[in-house]
């Protein structure tokens, strides 16, 4: 007996709080608005029976699936479905979740493959973060930005000195198939290593082989550290093909607003654009040009407008955006390349006629402006430069004159060589970022015409020997590069150093 006392006051307790609970209990009905699929399609849903749903909602389907409301008739919602929607069919219920497609951001995120709805895709575990960002956002408003002043550094000597980049710049790259577009944008992730930068990689709609290789370069080369790649493949529903720049652009500026500068590749654009006319085409909306819909310009508008540079009260954060875009034929007047070279702020050209005489990478100089970089471009990049790319101009313009078998006379004779001299210099292998005081040794020598002596045939082994060279400058005078102008001292003292490396390359040099 004196064993069940306690027990027995254990129950009396556990029934006086389950009688006071059901007393607290208030049960009230919430209204919930259930629709049904009136038909499946591929890619999308016709959906019928939630007269509240908004635009953009997100809408839950059976089996955990997602869709986002695009088209809001007045009998019918045409519904873009997110992910596997094999196993959805017409009669299934449809309820809405009341927000917005969002996606997870924050610090947890760098080092990881994802998709646009933030599910990771690398195997390393779920996401450690609460907080979640809306994939669509207004853009920062005009009197929030300020102007593009600091430059991005790619590593590619070629960009740098010719067609710079600034913190908060759009520079569109574009060129065929195979033409070294994504290597280009892996080159410039590459760089910002230590430069306290950090990359989002957003593939749109890629193979799955492409995109492996690309994250296999950036683990090899410790760039996942500072990296966030977003990832859709070719095989994946058009609706996350949709969503992915936006995604990735709201992780983005999660980094923006708390003063990190950001760089974001979308590889590529074109991708997306054929995405958005399938879906298009599908939910039955009007066709324009090309088969695309009136609205493809604002669908790309409205996301690299969110590329910007704000206001030092704001955070002094920036994004800096490289879209890549695929012509045809090197066709860069068709619809959707001049779209986005209207909303840029310059281009990157590649050349197929380049890449195929292996002069990679395969930057088109004459087709390619960056209409905001020189503001930002560092004052010794801009001292050394300045009459680079007019000489090369001349080059280009006189070799293909001399093709003709035009007799040329000594000036002519002696602009190609310096031409020839500069394409050398300008050469680039994959994966091989070049450092600001190397490029600067390289284009003083170049300006210097230091590099006139020595045979086209030794050209990479001699500027290997400045690059070294460059390595062994005073400290405080490779602090200079970074943020002063080249006074005549300091450009003796590079002068010297390079005519000393390449001593050993003049023509009947020891080879």
């Amino acid at each position: 007996m004196a064993r069940t006392a306690p027990l027995q006051a254990l129950f009396d307790r556990l029934f006086a709080d389950i009688g006071s609970a059901r007393e607290a209990f208030d049960a009230r009905l919430q209204p919930q608005e259930v629709g049904t699929i009136t038909s499946v399609s591929t890619g999308i849903a016709k959906v019928s029976g939630l007269p509240g749903v908004g635009s953009q909602e997100v809408l839950r389907f059976p089996g955990g699936a997602l869709g986002l409301a695009f088209n809001v008739d007045e009998t019918e919602i045409g519904v873009v479905l997110l992910g596997d929607y094999a196993h959805l069919h017409a009669g299934d219920e449809v309820t809405r979740t009341g927000r917005v497609m969002d996606v997870a951001v924050g610090e947890a995120l760098l080092g990881r493959v994802i998709d646009p709805l933030g599910q990771p895709l690398d195997g390393g575990g779920p996401l450690n973060t609460d907080q979640r960002l809306p994939v669509e956002r207004p853009a920062a408003a005009i009197m929030d930005r300020a102007p593009v002043t600091l430059p991005l550094q790619t590593g590619i000597k070629v960009i740098d000195a010719l067609i710079p980049i600034g913190r908060g710049q759009r520079e569109l790259i574009l060129g065929d198939r195979q033409t070294g577009k994504t290597a280009l944008a892996v080159d410039a992730i590459l760089n910002q290593r230590g430069q306290d930068v950090i990359c989002i990689y957003c593939a749109i709609g890629q193979r799955a082989s492409a995109v492996a290789k690309t994250v296999a370069v950036l683990r090899e080369r410790g760039a996942m550290e500072h990296s966030v790649i977003v990832v859709t493949e070719g095989n994946n529903a058009p609706g996350l093909t949709y969503i992915a720049p936006y995604a990735a652009t709201s992780i983005a500026e999660a980094f923006m607003a708390k003063g990190r500068d950001v760089l974001i590749v979308y590889d590529d654009l074109t991708q997306h654009a054929r995405a958005y006319r399938e879906l298009s085409l599908l939910l039955r909306r009007p066709p324009g040009r090309e088969a695309f819909p009136g609205d493809i310009f604002y669908i790309h508008s409205r996301l690299l407008e969110r590329s910007t540079h704000l206001r030092p009260d704001l955070g002094g954060g920036s994004l800096t955006a490289l879209p890549i875009i695929e012509t045809e034929a090197q066709d860069i007047s068709a619809y959707i390349p001049t779209n986005l070279i209207s909303i840029t702020d310059g281009q990157i050209y590649l050349s197929p006629a380049l890449f195929e005489l292996g002069t990679l990478p395969a930057v088109d100089v004459g087709k390619s402006v960056s209409r905001v970089g020189g503001k930002a471009q560092r004052a010794a990049y801009r001292a050394v430069a300045g009459d680079l790319k007019l000489a090369y101009a001349q080059f280009e313009e006189l070799e293909s004159f001399s093709r003709f078998g035009a007799r040329l006379d000594d000036d002519s004779k002696a602009t190609i060589a310096h031409g020839e001299r500069i394409r050398a210099c300008l050469k680039q292998p994959e994966f091989a970022p070049v450092s600001v005081e190397g490029q600067i040794a390289l284009l003083l020598a170049l300006s210097a015409r230091l590099f006139e002596a020595v045979p086209l045939d030794r050209m990479p082994e001699a500027e290997k020997a400045v690059l070294d060279a460059a390595e062994t400058l005073p400290e405080d005078l490779r602090n200079r590069f970074q943020s002063a102008t080249l006074g005549p001292e300091d450009r003796a003292t590079v002068i010297a150093l390079c005519k000393a490396a390449l001593a050993g390359f003049q023509s009947g040099g020891p080879g």
